[in-house]
């Protein structure tokens, strides 16, 4: 990972959206600050599209895509996409899987919940979990002491043997029932929706996130930054972001949007 003053400012200005995750990302210590909401209009506003790739339950995402300064948003690790169409004044919602899988899904992760619980009882089943469609989350430091990295690993292996993708976020570990990730459902939410070309995404998207859950963004697009708490899990990971900005959380999101509008405004000039 190189510091974020190194990427090309031509590399920058050639960017038609940013994709970023929200907790530990765009947040900071679980808030979200006046700086990083600042930020995110600051993108807006210099033209490029705007989009959070989150693990956060569908509850929290029909209130993201309303009234956030973004143009859609990724929810559960990619088990839907939320459009909010201010004129029409309407939301368009796109899952992966139907409402009968969902439903039969649901009691599925409640038998594995319960015995995530019972063989790690310093975890807890997320406080979100009431909102989400597709996925469960077990809480490892959000409401909780932090876990020792053993019981994490201990509450992957348990959904893991239930046949779960399981991905561990910043404050989560997430699993669910299908092959689909943050990327999956990101490249077809850009295509779909936003009509943009599957060969030139790579290019044409930045992703910046901060946990292991984020990298198969980091895998694919060219233009990753990491916000500098990603240092955290850098040894978690096989695929880390190419830059990484000198803050951590919602101060180094602030950072990056400040590098990137500052990168299309020179090239105005």
């Amino acid at each position: 990972m190189r510091p974020l003053e190194l990427c090309p400012a031509s590399r920058l200005a050639r960017l038609r959206g940013v994709l970023a995750d929200i907790d530990d990302t765009i947040t900071t210590d679980g808030r979200l600050r006046a700086d990083a909401y600042m930020a995110m209009e600051a993108i807006q506003t210099a033209g490029l599209l705007l989009i959070p790739i989150t693990g956060r339950p569908a509850g929290w995402c029909d209130h993201i895509a309303r009234m956030w300064p973004v143009d859609a948003v990724v929810g559960e690790n990619g088990a839907f996409w939320f459009r909010y169409d201010h004129q029409a004044r309407q939301m368009r919602r796109q899952f992966v899987a139907d409402e009968q899988t969902r439903r039969h899904h649901s009691e599925r992760l409640r038998r594995i919940a319960a015995e995530v619980l019972q063989q790690v009882p310093n975890a807890k089943i997320s406080a979100d979990q009431l909102y989400r469609e597709a996925d469960l989350a077990i809480d490892f430091c959000e409401d909780v002491e932090r876990l020792p990295d053993t019981q994490i690993e201990q509450i992957v292996t348990i959904m893991r043997n239930h046949g779960l993708t399981v991905k561990v976020s910043s404050i989560h570990v997430n699993g669910w029932f299908g092959s689909y990730d943050k990327l999956t459902t990101t490249r077809e939410l850009l295509t779909t929706a936003f009509g943009r070309r599957e060969e030139a995404l790579r290019e044409e998207f930045a992703y910046i996130g901060d946990s292991p859950n984020d990298e198969p963004m980091f895998e694919f697009f060219d233009c990753t930054v990491g916000v500098a708490n990603v240092a955290d899990f850098a040894q978690r990971m096989r695929h880390l972001p190419r830059y990484v900005t000198d803050h951590r959380g919602g101060s180094g999101f602030a950072q990056f949007a400040r590098v990137l509008t500052h990168a299309i405004a020179s090239s105005h000039d």
